[in-house]
């Protein structure tokens, strides 16, 4: 029997971190295959340049906000005025499948059934970076992915071992389903390799623990870093600051790098860590569950809280070059099966489990 694919997807995105970098790629993928997707994005002001890369899919309608997103101070009321503006557009597009990434909007109150993406979320978070539960200030927050946890037709990580510390933090259902997350391979490709090691990520963010490269580099291992790097500690010789960069930039950088390296405390997939790959670098990762499951075998692992070891990891393959390079040729192998195309494959077929379990085809708006 031929399974009944999606017509229509709505989809919640923001523009804060990753998850606008997955729902583009997703967007693309569904589209390749005749689906139409109305994106919803909330958080902050689009920037003209994803305005602009959303405008290249056709076949995606893109609907902005600026309302605050659930891990936000203060935002309930934007919560419930996106919750109406989705059931709107719901009613509006007639979606085959509604696809929100995050939580607390699953709980809307859709007709179509309603699949929850788990990027992230603060209490796995705070367990990762902090060792321990996030504090009672984030009670409504916790509330607030319950909710949404509960009314989810499917809910999905991008990896097992993040799919286990979700169930660790909120008690959660069993069955979550594990989708890696995936690039399109054709958007990255290596140079010439020069002799360097490049970082990249939020200074400040220490999930991603770029603050230990500091001693790295003090160690005598030059590093660039690319990224938000306010709040630089100003003795950080050794490390070059590349800023903030557009993703074009980013990826002729490690194009042209030997070494990528990313020694992070929580990291539920790593999309800068895949891109790297696709782009032949030698990986040097921190040492955490969601790292081993994705890049075992491709990647040198070190303990992300100990600078001599990254240090001592980054020096072997600077020393050794043709290591360097047999090592990232390595790693663009394992990065291949994390591809744009079968994130979406993967996606569709969860869709079209939903759809036959929610009964008889709904009739479609014109």
């Amino acid at each position: 029997m031929t399974r009944r694919l999606p017509k229509r997807v709505l989809m919640t995105a923001d523009c804060v971190g990753g998850v606008w970098t997955y729902a583009m790629e997703l967007a693309a993928g569904l589209v390749e295959r005749d689906v139409s997707v109305v994106l919803f994005v909330s958080g902050d002001a689009l920037p003209p340049h994803k305005m602009l890369e959303a405008g290249r899919l056709d076949n995606l309608t893109l609907v902005r906000s600026e309302l605050k997103l659930e891990w936000m101070e203060g935002c309930e009321a934007d919560i419930a005025e996106t919750d109406a503006i989705l059931r709107d557009l719901e009613a509006e597009v007639r979606p085959d499948i509604v696809h929100v990434n995050g939580y607390a909007n699953a709980a809307a109150g859709f007709s179509a059934p309603v699949v929850a993406v788990a990027h992230s979320c603060v209490d796995t978070w705070w367990r990762a970076c902090r060792g321990e539960p996030a504090p009672a200030d984030w009670d409504g927050y916790r509330e607030r992915v319950a909710r949404g946890l509960a009314a989810a037709s499917a809910v999905v990580a991008p990896t097992r071992a993040h799919a286990d510390a979700l169930r660790q933090a909120h008690g959660t259902r069993s069955d979550v389903h594990v989708i890696h997350n995936g690039r399109d391979p054709a958007g990255f490709a290596p140079a010439a390799k020069a002799p360097r090691v490049l970082a990249a990520g939020r200074l400040w963010d220490e999930a991603k623990n770029m603050r230990v490269l500091a001693d790295v580099a003090r160690a005598g291992v030059p590093i660039a870093l690319a990224g938000d790097a306010r709040d630089r500690p100003a003795e950080a010789e050794g490390l070059s600051w590349l800023g903030a960069l557009e993703p074009a930039d980013l990826e002729r950088h490690m194009a042209q790098s030997a070494v990528f390296v990313a020694p992070a405390l929580y990291e539920p997939f790593g999309l800068a860590v895949l891109e790297a790959a696709l782009c032949e670098c030698a990986l040097v990762v921190g040492d955490i569950p969601t790292m081993r499951e994705l890049w075992d075998g491709a990647a040198t692992f070190v303990d992300p809280r100990d600078p001599d070891a990254i240090a001592a990891a980054l020096r072997r393959h600077l020393a050794d070059p043709d290591h360097a390079r047999a090592a990232g040729r390595v790693a663009r192998q394992r990065a291949l099966r994390y591809s744009r195309r079968a994130m979406a494959e993967r996606y569709l077929a969860l869709y079209a489990g939903l759809m036959a379990a929610a009964g008889p085809l709904r009739v479609a708006a014109e």
